[in-house]
């Protein structure tokens, strides 16, 4: 069998990995007062050992009214830096996958219920709600409450929360950073002119639109370990007449490569109730391709990509260089186990489960 590309190493800037596999952030609302707890530990020290390439830390607050729910992990306090490194220190303690963090502001899509509970809009002065900030008045749905428009002094904080954050990723030594431009939250709504209607420079045309979340961009790569990579995730389109597009995705790429940016993870989705989404396997892969066929830098497939071959046509066909799973490791959180028996190829395991493999499978473990 000639050599799996799914297990091929390759490199993310500075960031050596073993293989193609990202394990993609996914969000528990498990957290209590942006804290991570128990259940992190045991969440993640499972995915840990799963034999992928790299683990990405949940959508992970840079304020407390950034949260998406009040169940949402943050890093934006002494309390939150301190609960995170001592599940990092549990989790290292039996690992050396490379860990990175995701960084997010919910802007308009803050304040809900936990996913569980419906995901509801909690309005502000109710238990667990807050105000939520936007570039522009406008809610999510019908029914909502609109945001408060940001000022001046609002973009500086929020610009400064992410840089914060970033300096406490450094500090707990995380590997990466991916900042979060996706799915409707708080930078795609100043990218989409579904949610940013502004007039000022942040507003308008696409290259006002792309200012704060560019400039975001240059405060997190400024704070973090300078040897260490910062990427970002995108809504390659809105799926939705007039959203933003692929072509707009495009020339954000571009402007992020040229301000050093190490990676391009690329999703859809998430600013619209209106959204017009193809849901199937793969769906968003020839938003992958046509992004990789924009840019040099390294770029991500995600979204239900979870049967083997699958992944291996993806990247052997050049439509990507990584691929990202999420509900596929929830399911199965030795899929990279199971895909390296398949393509007869190895991945790392700990010595207390080296026992593990059937005898035809002996060879599984490097």
């Amino acid at each position: 069998m000639s050599q799996s590309v799914l297990f091929t190493p390759t490199r993310v800037g500075n960031l050596a990995l073993a293989n193609r596999i990202v394990i993609a952030p996914m969000a528990q609302y498990s957290a209590k007062d942006g804290q991570m707890g128990d259940w992190h530990l045991m969440h993640l020290g499972q995915l840990a050992i799963s034999g992928a390439a790299a683990l990405t830390i949940e959508g992970t607050a840079v304020t407390p009214e950034g949260r998406t729910t009040y169940a949402d992990v943050g890093l934006y306090s002494d309390e939150s830096q301190a609960a995170m490194a001592s599940v990092l220190r549990g989790v290292r303690r039996w690992s050396d996958i490379p860990i990175g963090i995701q960084l997010n502001h919910a802007g308009r899509k803050g304040s809900r219920q936990k996913l569980w509970e419906g995901g509801a809009q909690i309005p502000s002065g109710q238990a667990n709600g807050w105000s939520t900030y936007a570039p522009s008045p406008l809610a999510v749905a019908t029914g909502e409450t609109p945001p408060i428009a940001l000022d001046r002094d609002g973009l500086v904080a929020i610009r400064n929360a992410f840089a914060a954050a970033a300096r406490r990723a450094s500090v707990l030594g995380l590997d990466f950073i991916q900042i979060l431009g996706a799915h409707g939250y708080l930078l795609h709504q100043f990218l989409s002119p579904l949610s940013n209607q502004r007039d000022d420079e942040y507003g308008g045309s696409v290259e006002n639109r792309m200012r704060f979340p560019l400039e975001v961009f240059d405060a997190v790569r400024d704070a973090f370990a300078h040897d260490r990579p910062v990427t970002m995730r995108v809504s390659a389109t809105d799926w939705v007449d007039g959203g933003w597009s692929v072509e707009d995705t495009i020339a954000f790429v571009r402007a992020l490569e040229a301000r050093g940016c190490a990676a391009i993870n690329v999703s859809s989705g998430g600013s619209s109730p209106a959204q017009q989404i193809p849901i199937g396997p793969g769906y968003q892969v020839p938003l992958a391709r046509a992004v990789k066929q924009a840019t040099t830098l390294p770029v991500v497939a995600v979204g239900l990509i979870t049967e083997f071959e699958q992944a291996e046509s993806i990247l052997s066909a050049g439509d990507a260089d990584l691929v990202a799973l999420a509900r596929a490791m929830l399911f199965d959180p030795r899929w990279p186990w199971h895909a390296a028996a398949h393509f007869g190829a190895q991945v790392r395991a700990p010595n207390q489960y080296l026992r593990a493999p059937p005898s035809r499978l002996q060879k599984l473990f490097a």
